[in-house]
């Protein structure tokens, strides 16, 4: 396929924002900065996009606090922000094709994965925070007669969302949703290497009915970020990325006015294959899917795959051949489904790690090149190594690319002492026909998410977080809402009427 062309006719279809949208409207920098947009499928110039800089967070951060405190969208009633809520979702669903294109463009995911995944779970997700809205209460304490106790849930204020490259609009409304829901007002920082889907949600909000101030986007580096961490005015952060980054910003909580702060942050996760696993083909796909999977620039990604010695040559063999049969290509593409890396400084990070597996005596199965030079965008092949030792870098840091590190174990306790040798704990998963071991290992793993007999398997209404280094809080179901609200009690003594 002439990649060029693809590129040039996927651009006709779609609207491009490259503007902040402050107090519901869109406008340039006030620096009038801009920074580069290339798409990662050929490398060419999408557009420029505002930089914004210290006075557009001060825009922002004012916009929101004036629409919180006027109770703008947090005093309507329930009923009436749900409304808005799901013409939010429909408005998104309306424009579905258009933002699958966009997140393709923007990222180099295959449009396979945008059109048929991302953008469905997107609109999902804004309409089960909608429909909870009117569903979800207080409490009434268990007091004595001439007492009211109460337990109510009061909205954060003004809600920072610093979201991720790597499922730009997917993880937006995973934070903007749920906040919204709750009354807040909502500032949203998408990555500079992936801003065009969350810039178009600016437009989508004011039509449907979200006053002005409520959701404001602006994109930019990492110093809005961090300006929008240590502004005394942001009641609360919430941010998917690295946990180096996620380290930083609790630091900024603590240097401005100690701020809420949840993070979902990095994995190294560990796909667990014994000898009596139940289904090999299953397993065999499991594994290199759970890591070849756009990319592998996937929080959850699993990473590190465990296999049982006295199976290790012939499972392995599998997932080997799995991987060669897997060829990069034109993300445009709807038969694509492996496409490129974010931008051309990933995609050296990941063959930089490809590198120093080989220098640390690891044995390359196969990939661990670049791929499709030719086209100008970023393609490595997927990239399979045998022989890892525990204590190698590619099987201790999360690389986020398409890199997959084969260990073996012997025993089942070395088994869960490997899988827990790391400072992550975003995810793990195992194989296994003995209800036994599958109940006694997923207590044993130290992740937020465990999966037994498949991977990467959830919905909307299951909690999404990490132990340890992966991060505080959780995302998607109900207990999301606890990041963006507070706790409040009032207590009422009742006296005898006269």
């Amino acid at each position: 396929m002439d990649f060029s062309a693809s590129v040039k006719e996927a651009l006709s279809r779609v609207t491009i924002r490259n503007e902040a949208f402050i107090g519901g409207r869109y406008r340039q920098a006030a620096s009038g900065e801009t920074f580069e947009c290339r798409t990662p499928i050929d490398g060419s110039l999408l557009t420029r996009i505002a930089a914004s800089g210290a006075e557009d967070v001060e825009a922002a951060v004012c916009a929101a606090r004036a629409s919180f405190e006027e109770g703008a969208w947090r005093d309507l009633p329930p009923k009436e922000k749900k409304k808005r809520l799901l013409a939010f979702a429909d408005i998104m669903e309306a424009y579905a094709s258009e933002l699958a294109l966009l997140e393709t463009l923007d990222m180099g995911k295959p449009v396979k994965n945008t059109r048929g995944t991302d953008i469905p779970l997107s609109i999902e997700t804004v309409r089960y925070y909608a429909e909870a809205i009117d569903k979800v209460g207080g409490e009434i304490g268990p007091s004595a007669p001439n007492v009211v106790s109460m337990i109510v849930r009061e909205p954060l204020g003004v809600v920072a969302a610093i979201i991720p490259w790597n499922y730009p609009l997917l993880m937006a409304t995973w934070k903007i949703a749920p906040a919204l829901a709750s009354g807040n007002s909502v500032i949203l920082k998408p990555a500079e290497q992936a801003s065009l889907t969350a810039l178009r949600l600016g437009e989508f909000a004011a039509e449907a009915g979200i006053p002005e101030g409520v959701f404001n986007v602006l994109p930019g580096d990492g110093a809005v970020g961090k300006a929008l961490c240590l502004h005394g005015d942001v009641d609360g952060v919430v941010f998917t990325g690295s946990t180096a980054v996620g380290k930083l910003i609790l630091g900024y909580s603590g240097q401005s006015n100690m701020k809420r702060v949840a993070l979902e942050c990095g994995g190294k996760s560990p796909q667990i294959v014994f000898a009596d696993c139940p289904d090999f083909e299953a397993a065999a796909e499991a594994a290199a899917w759970g890591v070849f999977y756009d990319q592998g620039q996937v929080c959850t990604a699993g990473s590190r795959l465990l296999v049982e010695e006295s199976i290790r040559e012939e499972f392995l063999a599998r997932v080997v051949a799995i991987a060669k049969d897997l060829k990069p290509g034109d993300p445009l593409d709807p038969a694509t489904t492996f496409g490129a890396m974010v931008d051309e400084t990933q995609m050296s990070t990941v063959l930089s790690y490809i590198e120093a597996g080989r220098n640390d005596g690891a044995r390359l199965a196969c990939g661990g090149v670049q791929a499709l030079a030719e086209t100008g965008g970023n393609y490595i092949a997927p990239t399979v190594f045998d022989n890892v030792a525990p204590t190698m870098k590619i099987a201790r840091e999360e690389i986020f690319g398409p890199v997959l590190s084969a260990i073996s174990f012997r025993t089942f306790d070395e088994a869960m002492t490997i899988a827990n040798d790391t400072m992550y704990g975003l995810a793990a998963g195992l194989w296994t026909s003995d209800l036994d071991k599958a109940h006694v290992a997923a207590r044993r793993l130290r992740a937020g998410n465990v999966w037994v007999n498949c991977w990467d398997t959830s919905d909307i209404t299951t909690p999404f977080g990490g132990f340890k280094q992966s991060g505080t809080g959780r995302d998607r179901s109900l207990h999301a809402f606890d990041k963006y609200t507070e706790l409040k009690t009032i207590w009422i003594e009742l006296r005898a009427p006269k």
